[in-house]
This record gives C-alpha cells, structure tokens and sequence, in this order.
C-alpha cells in the first residue's frame, strides 16, 4: 500500500519536519485570561512511542509529524509557527515589523505563537495580516496579534464566506464537527491521535478582523512593508475564498490549503458546500506554471514545508493528479451508471499516487471524495425510484427489526457478521437495533463495541473521530456539549446578514398566521432595513421605496447586537406598536448544538 520512490521516503519528511527548528514552547500548554486550558500540545507526547494496535500505522505516522510543535526558520526572513493549533502561522519579517499569514483558531494561540517568534527574533510589531483563505483556522486568533491597525489582505468574498458559516447551517456543522474533532475523546493510544492535517484545534476566543485590502485577481502584486507578494487566486478549491501566493525575493510559495501532506476533503464531514475538484487541479497546475520552476521553498497553512525546486514540481504535479484522477474517473464511472456507494467501492488510485506519502487519505478520503464528487453532479438521489420516498432512520428501522425478528435477533445475527469479519454489515444492523430501540443497553453496547473497532483500524483521522465520538455517545447515554459559540465574530457581520440569521430561526409554524413590518432606522450607518413577516418567512428589504411600516425602530449596530443576544431594547426609540419586536423575538427558534446523531 505504501513503497519507496522519488519524494516517497519515509524519512524525508520528518527532515523537513524538523529542518530550521529554532524553539519550542514550553510548557506546550496555552491558557485563557480564565486559566482555561485552550490548547495542550503536550498532550500528544505519547506519540513518540510505538504505534499500538488501536491506531492505524499511517495515521499515526502522520500525526507524529503534525505534533511537532515550536517555531522553525523555512528561509531567511521567513519563519512559521507550527503545531500551537490545527494549522500553521507565517511570519514574514519587513523593513519594521513583520507580515503574519493565517493567525490561527484562538486569539491566545495566535499571541502565545507570536510571543515564541519574538523570544527568538527580538521584539518586532505586527506590520500586516493575510488571511490565505475563509476557514476559521486562518483568522481566528487575529485579535491576539493585532488591534487591526494594519493592512489585513484576503482573497476576495473572504468575509462573505468566512461569515456565512456561522450563519447558515452553523449549527449543524457544530455538532458535527463535535464528531469530527472527537469531543469526547481524551488524546492518546485509545482516543484522539490526530486529524490528519493537525492535531486538533484550540478552544480558545475566535476573534475576526474585517480585510480592508481585498486580492481581486491573479497575477496582483502588494508589497506591504517593503515585502512584495504576488497572488493567485483559488476560488472553489478547498474554501470558495482562497488565495495562493509568491515572495519573488524569498522564492518562497504559499499554497494556503489547496497542497497540503493529505488528500483533503471535497466534502468536510462536518458538512460544506461540495468543492470542485477539478478546478482545485487546474489551480494547482496554473501554480505550477506560475511558480514552480523558480520555488525553492513550498510551504502551507497546515504541515511542513518542502525544499527544492524539483521536490516542488513532483509535489505540486502529484497533488493536480490526484484532484484531477478523483474527479474523471467519477465521473466516467457515473455515466456508465455507477452510483455514488458503487464508485467508492470500485475505486483505485493509480499505484504512482498510492504510493506517495502526501496522497493518503488521513484527512479526506478516497471513498467520502468519491461521494462527494457524485453528489456535486447528481444530487443525494440515485435515481432509483426505490430510494425517491424512502421512511426516515427510526421509522425504517423499527420496521426492518420487526421484520428480522426484534432487537435480540438483530443481535444475534450481526454477532454472526462480526465473527465473519464483517464489521461494516454488523453496524448496518446494530445500528437499526439501537434505532428502533435506543434504550435497549445490550444493543448499544454492541454497537459502540462495533464502532470501536471500526475507529482503531482507520488511517483516516476523522473517520476514527467520528466512530470513536459514537462509541462513546452511546457508552454515556448523554450529548456531547454544546459548541463555544463565536463570541468574536458577531461584531463583523453586516446588518443585513445579522438580520438573515434572525430568518432562519423562524419557526415557520408558530408563524403562519402572523404579519406585520419593521422599519429599522441604522442611525449609524444612514440606512433603513425593512423586516417584513408573512407566511412563516421573514424577508429583508434595505431602504424600502414604498409602504408604511407597523413599527419603525431607530438604533444602531450595536443595540441590534444586544437584542439578539439576549440583552434587551435599552437604547432603542420606538414610532408604532413597540410589542412586535418581542413578538418577533418569541417566533425565534435557539439552535440545538447537542441533538442526537448515533441515536433518534
């Protein structure tokens, strides 16, 4: 599964992993202002030990290489602070400070990895910000390093996006991303060894600084404080804001997410928009074109760079191929009439990729890209009428136990599977047990026994998170908790989509029979933001142009804030029926961040 070859040593990268080391943290722990522990790179110590057999070889290796932590010099002038969250942060010395690329998840992480520079660089300010693209990881900690009195460059619809996530389906993605980082699980031997592309992330205060300087185009030049940067942009490959770029001076490059030691995910398991794998290949070949020949340093938001100009063309080419292979061969396989479930099961990765280290699945994998690819072109339905009105878990499974003969027969006969070696069959059929009957304690016992198993022999990090997370949901018979909420980030949304995330919690039935509008007069901003509720929906209208308004609402950004959190109307004027806004408050569903997954 895994053999020698150009760029496949298996100690190349643990040189590279280790080359430029200048200084860890010590104690690798990270507080908050509280004493909270928000980060804890030691924790992950125990894997300098041999791998056991509760963890994959591969997934083990690779998580030895994310653990390393500390500051590492990649080139002159450029140095990275790797291992103090999921991702990397780069800092870029100029002419009087130095440029920092991606600060991290938390604003304690973000300061402790500046602190570390500056204990081995000398005291230098922060001169500029980059945000190489729209996920949490890469802003996150920017409160900690900056007030945001300096240049801050993204890609362009950074915010748009980054913002969005929160929005929209945040609370889903949070209770899956419970699963996807293992809530429960302590790290070490039997729980949480890695993600692949890091260790975990910190749990620190995500804090988020608007841009003011957007990249709008490949082949822009910006030079902030004397450091001249050329970008490219990614649009639609690992997040649909994306950006890399290219210090001429340093012949270093940045290709953000879009090249890291994994196969990364075209669906994150927490969920997200499905990424489109074959312009993720196109830009890296355009990378390629653009960068590759004159590179003597890669390096990424995540893992550890790479040297030499030969070793990043092989790198960069293996990376376009292995996006671009997903991509066709799904493809040509769903229009023989293939589904999804049947591509995944067919697939084989050319024995050139299979063999390279920064190929394997431990973040994405082969089989959920497939999927995910599928799912891009036609849909969740396979056109199988069959499939077109299906009943929901419980239903379907309360009916296929009654007809295999109740709970203890389900049992009984995936114990059979189990001993054949037929983990995934077992799960299929202990999990309509537990399903059907979710007090049933032998039933689920199996199960999270089942799902044990499963986590200990998979190479892929969030594979073994979520049948681990399982596992231990069913042992506790309790949710997991619920997810810290963005405290840092309310402030930078718009008007308009604070106003959208009003919408979307809106319980339609409770509201069918309602109806009236708001005016609410901005007097910060000089604008007017019409809610209109009617049939259960609640829509959004900026400076309406005709109607009178049953409640006109003078205020501004910051008395809106706290009347969505809770803190009442202090400060506001009201002109009409002042009770509708408590109306409108009590029509308002809260997010659950706990519900059930591996039960009903």
């Amino acid at each position: 599964m895994i053999g020698n070859g150009h760029q496949r040593s298996g100690t190349d990268d643990f040189a590279d992993a280790d080359r430029g080391f200048l200084a860890r943290l010590e104690p690798g722990q990270i507080k908050d202002e509280q004493g909270r522990v928000v980060w804890d790179a030691d924790a992950y110590d125990f894997l300098e030990q041999d791998c056991p057999d509760t963890a994959h070889p591969g997934l083990w290796r690779q998580s030895r290489l994310c653990a390393k932590q500390g500051l590492y010099e990649i080139t002159e002038g450029i140095y990275q602070v790797r291992g103090l969250d999921l991702s990397n942060m780069t800092l870029v010395e100029g002419d009087q400070g130095v440029l920092v690329i991606d600060p991290l998840i938390s604003a304690e992480t973000a300061r402790a990895g500046l602190e570390l520079y500056k204990s081995q660089r000398g005291e230098r300010s922060v001169s500029g910000v980059i945000y190489s693209h729209c996920h949490v990881d890469h802003f996150g900690g920017v409160g900690g390093i900056t007030t945001g009195n300096v240049p801050i460059l993204a890609p362009k619809g950074f915010l748009e996006h980054a913002l969005s996530e929160s929005v929209y389906a945040g609370a889903a993605r949070a209770r899956r991303s419970m699963f996807y980082t293992g809530a429960y699980l302590e790290a070490g031997p039997r729980g949480r060894i890695g993600l692949g592309l890091g260790q975990a992330g910190s749990n620190g205060t995500i804090t988020l600084i608007a841009p003011n300087r957007d990249i709008t185009r490949t082949g822009q030049e910006e030079v902030v404080d004397g450091v001249r940067i050329v970008f490219q942009m990614t649009p639609g490959t690992e997040a649909p804001a994306e950006m890399n770029f290219y210090f001429p001076e340093h012949q270093a490059l940045c290709v953000s997410e879009n090249a890291t030691h994994n196969l990364h995910n075209l669906l994150p398991l927490s969920g997200a928009p499905v990424r489109d794998a074959r312009i993720w290949a196109s830009y890296l070949d355009e990378s390629l074109e653009l960068f590759g020949r004159d590179s003597e340093v890669l390096f990424a938001s995540h893992h550890w760079p790479m040297w030499g100009a030969d070793r990043i063309t092989v790198f960069l080419s293996e990376q376009r191929d292995l996006y671009s292979y997903l991509h066709d061969q799904t493809v040509r396989m769903m229009n023989q009439g293939l589904v999804g479930a049947e591509i995944a099961e067919r697939f084989q990765m050319p024995p050139s990729l299979e063999r390279a280290w920064h190929t394997r699945g431990y973040h994405g994998s082969v089989e959920h890209n497939v999927k995910a690819i599928y799912q891009r072109y036609l849909g969740w339905f396979d056109g199988n009428p069959a499939h077109l009105w299906e009943h929901p878990p419980e239903e379907s499974a309360r009916r296929y136990v009654e007809c295999m003969g109740g709970v203890e027969e389900v049992i009984r006969k995936a114990e059979g599977y189990l001993a054949d070696g037929d983990l995934r069959f077992a799960v299929t059929l202990l999990n309509h047990a537990v399903f059907a009957r979710p007090e049933h304690d032998e039933a689920r016992a199996v199960l999270a026994g089942v799902y044990e198993r499963l986590g200990f022999g998979a190479e892929n990090g969030l594979w073994r998170n979520f049948y681990l997370q399982g596992a231990a949901e069913l042992r506790r018979k309790q949710r997991a908790p619920a997810a810290r909420a963005w405290t840092g980030v309310s402030s930078a949304l718009s008007v308009k989509q604070l106003f959208e995330s009003v919408a979307i919690r809106v319980n339609g039935p409770k509201a069918w029979d309602e109806y009236f509008v708001i005016d609410w007069r901005f007097d910060d901003l000089n604008t007017t933001y019409r809610t209109v509720l009617s049939n259960g929906a609640l829509t959004i209208r900026q400076n309406p142009r005709w109607g009178e308004p049953d409640l006109t609402v003078d205020l501004n950004k910051f008395r809106l804030l706290r009347l969505l959190v809770g803190k009442g109307m202090e400060g506001m004027e009201f002109s009409g029926d002042e009770s509708l806004v408590g109306r409108l408050m009590g029509l308002l569903d809260e997010p659950d961040l706990s519900f059930d997954i591996v039960t009903p």
